[in-house]
């Protein structure tokens, strides 16, 4: 599959280009494994975008979807809202992430 345009970051350009498909196949060239948790933790992300037209922090973002923040970064292995935006297709995580 040929991806649409990505920042040196490796973030759409348009975020409007996203599809689910698109984001599993991002995840893909970027050798990261998205196993079914971590894809609803993207789709909430999104939800949460649509909801407040804002990219959570990793905090609010615990708590909208409700579970600890120390087993989303164990999951993520990571500050967690890097990938779960850039997969999403939302804009990069302002701030202390």
């Amino acid at each position: 599959m040929d991806l649409p345009e990505r920042d040196g970051d490796g973030y759409l350009v348009d975020m409007n280009d996203w599809t689910p498909e698109i984001g599993r196949a991002m995840a893909q060239a970027d050798e990261l494994e998205i196993d079914d948790s971590k894809w609803q933790q993207i789709l909430k992300a999104r939800e949460y975008y649509e909801d407040f037209a804002v990219v959570p922090p990793i905090r609010k973002f615990a708590k909208f979807i409700g579970q600890d923040q120390k087993e989303i970064f164990k999951m993520w292995m990571s500050g967690p809202m890097k990938p779960i935006t850039k997969y999403g297709g939302l804009p990069k995580p302002t701030g202390c992430v």
